[in-house]
């Protein structure tokens, strides 16, 4: 079996501060949704708040990021990448909120409360995860 290419960008790691200020913007506005009972909002801005939360703790580590369309890709670059027990365990965390993509921007139905609490649970502890990896 081969390995997987994935599709990344070579980025400066100089610049992981770009993608960690975004991952803020989302996740603040992910908080201010909940206060608004906004549950959309909320998901949607915790699975781009992870996104680039993700982008900016591989930029800071090995200076690249992901630009496949299939925001799964990170998780494995993430995976791959850094190679560790707490990243292989925060992967996985990466991907419960990027699988509720579809259903939150595409499905026939609103995205729920207690869907939008658990997916700030997983975002949050994701968010400052990332935030302790970048020394």
């Amino acid at each position: 079996m081969t390995a997987r290419k994935f599709k990344t960008a070579s980025v400066q790691r100089s610049d992981y501060s770009t993608y960690l200020k975004k991952a803020k913007e989302f996740h603040d506005t992910m908080l201010q949704a909940q206060k608004e009972k906004r549950w959309n909002a909320v998901g949607l801005n915790a699975v781009h708040c992870a996104i680039s939360a993700a982008d900016a703790l591989l930029v800071f580590h090995i200076g690249q990021r992901s630009i496949d369309p299939d925001h799964r890709v990170v998780v494995e670059l993430m995976i791959n990448s850094l190679n560790t027990p707490d990243a292989a365990n925060e992967s996985k965390t990466l991907q419960k909120i990027i699988n509720q993509k579809n259903l939150i921007e595409y499905e026939q139905r609103t995205f729920r409360e207690k869907e939008a609490d658990l997916i700030i649970k997983h975002t949050v502890r994701f968010y400052n995860w990332v935030i302790s990896k970048l020394g």
